[in-house]
């Protein structure tokens, strides 16, 4: 995993350098050269002339061995430029010294230090091409009311050529860089096929090898080239991480990905890649059929993450039931359809004759309508019902418990009292109630009547 180069800034500032030479070594060592000499005479020849011998290791293999140095001179490069921004920022830090804060990248900073140099109208400097219109004016904004001074002649020549040898190292790099992009698809075809080439070069030279890379496991894989963030000060981890990715995130497929869907894009291609560079390790598959195959998996499942979810289907109704239902009969139904049964008023109140108006109960058509009732020729609002057999029952009750068992009610009717004077005698019932009730035999409500007196003996 790369480590930020901070601590080695400050260093670099503390030592404080005057010459070039001293500070930047890289492009002097043999090693260097020899690198370079093979990329170039490599260059030259066809992709097709790669051929791999039979049997023979493929650690063993002399292209193999130029690609896993190329990945470490990369990483130098990238090193050396660093080393060598901070000694141009030492020296230009008199002349402009907010450009540092403005442009933060090493090549960026180079070229327009190049480009500025001593001159103090920043009208007359052309940043077209170098950074973006928008820093373009706030570097020409900030470079007009600067406080810096112009660089002695010796000084600004030595910045000069650092600029130029930070610019070179560039260049060294996209060639490097270029070349393994090229001989990756014949190391390992089945890796390239997944990621890419750039990227399948850059996670075999951060681990080591092709070999290292098979070894690791997908959770390694997904974290290599994550570089690790300083948390800000006042801010707590939850608020300020992100998930860590490393250069798998450079992979196209991963860069097409829905921003949701990216960490799970992420250890998908992570595993994937794993086993694409085992089957790479063994030449298993030097036509790269099997990381085409799992590159169509990784597409096909990141599109299956991004349907939408199925519609509800509607339940359907149940087959209707055509036959008689099964319900209870007997006089507990009978007595229910009785009651509920709709009356002769309620059918003539929904019933409307052709061509009457209907009468309502507001009049003039308002309120609720009363349909024919009041229509039938009577003139009445009301209709006599008809008697129901269960209001008959009814009314046959109550007439059994108020005069008796007898079913007769005639004035006919005679029953037999038994008194202590005649013993058993015939007597009508009704006669006496009547007698009882009026107001010449009454008890206590007569005329002629008077209150009896009873003798004390």
């Amino acid at each position: 995993m790369e480590e930020d180069t901070d601590g080695d800034s400050a260093g670099i500032e503390a030592l404080n350098y005057d010459d070039l030479d001293s500070v930047s070594k890289l492009q002097k060592t043999q090693r260097y050269n020899d690198i370079m000499h093979k990329v170039e005479e490599s260059m030259v020849k066809e992709p097709c002339s790669f051929t791999t011998v039979e049997g023979m290791v493929l650690e063993d293999d002399p292209e193999y061995q130029l690609i896993v140095d190329c990945n470490a001179l990369s990483a130098d490069i990238e090193n050396e430029i660093a080393i060598i921004r901070d000694f141009i920022r030492d020296k230009y830090r008199l002349r402009f010294p907010e450009l540092e804060s403005l442009v933060h990248h090493p090549i960026d900073y180079a070229r327009v230090v190049k480009r500025i140099a001593n001159e103090l109208d920043s009208t007359r400097v052309d940043l077209e091409g170098i950074l973006p219109s928008a820093v373009i004016m706030v570097v020409s904004v900030t470079a007009s009311t600067t406080s810096g001074k112009p660089l002695p002649e010796d000084v600004l020549q030595e910045t000069i050529e650092a600029c130029d040898r930070a610019l070179a190292l560039d260049s060294a790099k996209k060639e490097v860089l270029d070349f393994v992009e090229r001989r990756m698809g014949y190391i390992a075809p089945n890796l390239s096929a997944i990621v890419g080439s750039a990227v399948a070069a850059k996670l075999m030279g951060t681990a080591g090898g092709l070999s290292s890379l098979a070894n690791m496991p997908a959770c390694s894989v997904q974290l290599l080239g994550a570089t690790k963030k300083n948390l800000v000060a006042g801010f707590s981890t939850a608020a300020t991480s992100q998930f860590r990715v490393g250069y798998i995130e450079q992979a196209e497929i991963f860069q097409s990905t829905p921003p949701s869907l990216r960490m799970r894009a992420c250890r998908l291609l992570a595993s994937k890649s794993t086993l694409a560079a085992r089957v790479d390790s063994t030449r298993g598959d030097p036509c790269g059929n099997v990381g085409r195959k799992l590159r169509e998996e990784v597409g096909k499942k990141i599109e299956k993450w991004q349907e939408p979810p199925p519609a509800k289907q509607p339940k359907p109704l149940p087959i209707p039931d055509s036959g008689p239902k099964k319900k209870r009969g007997g006089r507990r139904l009978r007595k229910m359809k009785e009651r509920y049964a709709v009356t002769d008023m309620r059918k003539l109140a929904g019933r409307m004759p052709f061509g009457v108006p209907e009468e309502s109960s507001l009049g003039d058509g308002l309120g609720e309508g009363n349909g024919m009732l009041g229509q039938a020729g009577s003139g009445k609002l009301r209709v006599a019902a008809g008697q129901s057999k269960l209001a008959a029952k009814v009314a046959k009750k109550f007439k059994v418990r108020q005069f008796g068992r007898g079913g007769a009610t005639s004035g006919l009717t005679s029953s037999l009292a038994f008194t202590p004077v005649q013993g058993i005698e015939l007597s009508n019932p009704q006669a006496r109630a009547h007698q009882l009730g009026s107001g010449i035999q009454s008890t206590y409500f007569s005329e002629t009547g008077t209150f009896s007196r009873i003798q004390r003996t």
